[in-house]
């Protein structure tokens, strides 16, 4: 029998992704799509997700459900005391998705299901999957260290946009990318 700390454990993954990158269509595709599987969704303000206000069936001040079923929450205080609310539902939903803002570095978001005892217990970081703009990447490089922070914290990688440079510009870009991150998992979109 699997001990209640593994079997209790709730699958986390953190979307992340600079401004721009596609973070709110992936989200959108995943609260839209009849997939069988219930999300809780944690983002960080309402207004950023930009989800299609048909698909929210119920809204409170902080807890919204989706059509399909899928829980969205806003971090308006701080994220363990969201993800503890979400534990007392844990039974609606079969995952947790944690979207940051465009500019986040999502170390100290990854840090918190490592660092808090109640948290690590019950929930367990999947993956932390980071949206990258193929045109944009190299201009983003340059605004500051953020978007090379989601890209070393990366497990996976959907370099989007790719249709929008040629396949020079593709190489260069997957080569900074191994640069930053060799271990990271690419999936072109």
């Amino acid at each position: 029998m699997a001990s209640p700390q593994t079997s209790a454990q709730v699958p986390v993954t953190v979307l992340t992704g600079y401004l721009g990158a596609g973070k709110t269509t992936l989200l959108n595709r995943i609260l839209s799509e009849q997939h069988g599987k219930k999300y809780a969704v944690i983002v960080n303000e309402f207004g950023e997700l930009g989800v299609d206000n048909d698909l929210v069936v119920n809204a409170d001040e902080e807890v919204f459900e989706m059509n399909n079923g899928c829980i969205c929450c806003t971090v308006r205080g701080d994220l363990i005391r969201i993800i503890e609310g979400l534990m007392k539902r844990k039974d609606k939903f079969d995952g947790i998705l944690v979207e940051t803002t465009g500019l986040a570095d999502p170390g100290p978001v990854a840090q918190t299901f490592f660092t808090d005892d109640d948290v690590k217990a019950r929930t367990r970081l999947d993956a932390i999957v980071t949206v990258i703009d193929a045109k944009h990447f190299f201009g983003q490089l340059e605004q500051g260290s953020e978007a090379e922070q989601q890209v070393a914290f990366a497990d996976v990688i959907l370099l989007n946009k790719t249709d929008l440079v040629s396949a020079d510009e593709l190489k260069k870009v997957e080569d900074r990318i191994r640069g930053i991150n060799r271990y990271a998992r690419i999936h072109r979109t």
